[in-house]
């Protein structure tokens, strides 16, 4: 078995392999380089083939998100750990080394992210994930270094290594026989908060989440699909409700549930309002989807939920009302967060 794998998503990839996977080979002697493709249209397998033969390449047999799509490839791969990394994402210099130390000497530690920059802008913080996520008790994710649509400069604020309540899907690194244990990403989220659910899941199961600021990337974001996209929304506001239905604690549950989807109405007003109309069609048919699977999620849900999964009580209030725009503000201190 290796030790340590790192897992490249694609479809349809062909430009962000050629840009991307050369920095992964060159930093990366310790792990060995897998290319998942979901049923590419275009070159991107012979690409591979041809240019990078000691990549290791997994063919799955439909374009099945990233959910389903790793899925479906982790069973291909042998490692102790995995590291999930989107095809748009340039790695640095010994990134790998911190992540394998901390799993080494934490064995309570299942998951881990590392620094996410923004490739075009390398000084920032990038969107999805940033200096690592926490939730609200509505379920609204939040990173520290990106709140809503403020990202904030990297200053060395953020050089710790501390608990997080989820971890980037963009470069995810997470314990073999744990993804094994939580049977890997919910398939039916296709992409889009997958990963904050798998976290969600980990907690309740007593894992431990961190964050490693000594291994650092630059993620470019939005390169599959963007951050404007109206299926994007779909997909973002109908997860966060199946996310919630599954993990929420029993106490509280329906109330939550309510009130948040009452904020998604607030939400679909605000896309009209701007002349957004296709997001807040995707907004009502998340809802429709959402009715149509609640029950069987009901159902399926664990004994045991852990109470304290928040860490505010709500980052809307906190952002649009009281204009608490980043992190720091919100937190002066470092008593609310695990050290």
């Amino acid at each position: 078995m290796d030790k340590i794998a790192v897992v490249i998503l694609n479809w349809n990839g062909i430009k962000l392999l050629e840009q991307f996977l050369p920095s992964v080979l060159q930093f990366s002697a310790e792990a060995t380089i897998y290319v998942a493709d979901n049923a590419s249209t275009d070159a991107s397998v012979n690409f591979v083939k041809e240019n990078f033969p000691t990549v290791k390449i997994i063919q799955n047999n439909g374009n099945h998100g990233f959910a389903k799509g790793y899925n479906d490839a982790l069973k291909e791969v042998n490692a102790e750990i995995y590291a999930l990394v989107n095809s748009d994402i340039e790695v640095t210099e010994n990134w790998l080394q911190p992540i394998i130390e901390t799993f080494d000497t934490e064995k309570q530690t299942a998951i881990i992210q590392p620094k996410i920059l923004d490739f075009k802008n390398k000084e920032y913080f990038e969107y999805a994930g940033a200096a690592g996520g926490f939730i609200d008790k509505y379920g609204f994710p939040f990173c520290r270094g990106r709140i809503f649509d403020t990202i904030e400069k990297d200053n060395g604020q953020y050089d710790d290594n501390i608990e997080l309540f989820w971890a980037s899907g963009a470069c995810f690194f997470i314990r073999r026989e744990v993804y094994n244990d939580l049977k890997g990403f919910d398939e039916s989220f296709f992409a889009h908060q997958e990963e904050i659910d798998l976290c969600w899941r980990a907690a309740n199961e007593g894992h431990i989440i961190k964050y490693n600021s000594k291994s650092v990337v630059y993620h470019v974001g939005g390169a599959t699909l963007q951050q404007g996209n109206p299926k994007k929304t779909y997909l973002n506001f109908r997860n966060s409700l199946l996310m919630l239905v599954k993990n929420l604690p029993k106490k509280g549950l329906f109330f939550i549930i309510f009130f948040r989807m009452v904020l998604d109405g607030i939400a679909g007003i605000r896309f009209l309002t701007q002349g957004k109309f296709s997001h807040t069609f995707a907004i009502l048919k998340a809802h429709f989807s959402f009715y149509c699977i609640s029950l069987k999620y009901l159902r399926e849900r664990k004994d045991f939920q852990i109470q304290q999964y928040y860490t505010v009580k709500s980052i809307v209030y906190l952002y649009y009302i009281k204009k608490l725009l980043v992190f720091k503000e919100i937190f002066n201190s470092n008593q609310n967060i695990k050290n």
